[in-house]
């Protein structure tokens, strides 16, 4: 039987939402995962990321896209959104928000797998595009992990 999302406590999922003013990892919520059986890709695209440079404080725009194979937990929609929406004013360097996202939803979902990349937009002629994946340590995943890093090529 498929389990309402709701009965896991969801807060922001069908409510108006205050937008964190600071980084905010505290509103990722998650909810569970009615096929943890399966072996299955979730992908968020996430066109509007943005966060503020540490430096200048001039914004960084970015799209980051999520991807993950998730375990017994999966990152609820509005949750990641309002959580992405809390960099807007927080100082971070491209890296650094690309891997704090990265460990933020291992911490909350425990994935099997997960990447996140940051299509950083241009700044000063340079576009930098950071990307990090994980792989439950001791498990296929870690390998699959391993793999893709040392195969990586800027896909």
């Amino acid at each position: 039987m498929i389990k309402d999302r709701h009965s896991d406590n969801l807060q922001a999922l069908g409510r108006k939402s205050e937008i964190p003013a600071t980084y905010a990892p505290e509103v990722l919520e998650t909810f569970e995962n009615q096929f943890p059986e399966h072996d299955y890709w979730v992908e968020f695209l996430c066109p509007e990321f943005t966060t503020m440079c540490p430096i200048t404080g001039q914004p960084d725009f970015a799209e980051l896209r999520i991807l993950y194979i998730p375990d017994l937990r999966m990152v609820e929609s509005k949750s990641l959104k309002l959580y992405l929406f809390s960099f807007r004013n927080h100082g971070g360097f491209h890296e650094d928000c690309v891997n704090t996202v990265a460990n933020d939803l291992v911490k909350v979902m425990q994935p099997r797998y997960l990447e996140v990349k940051g299509l950083f937009a241009p700044r000063g002629g340079i576009a930098i595009h950071p990307y990090v994946c994980y792989g439950r340590p001791g498990t296929k995943y870690e390998a699959m992990a391993e793999k893709r890093m040392a195969e990586y090529r800027g896909q």
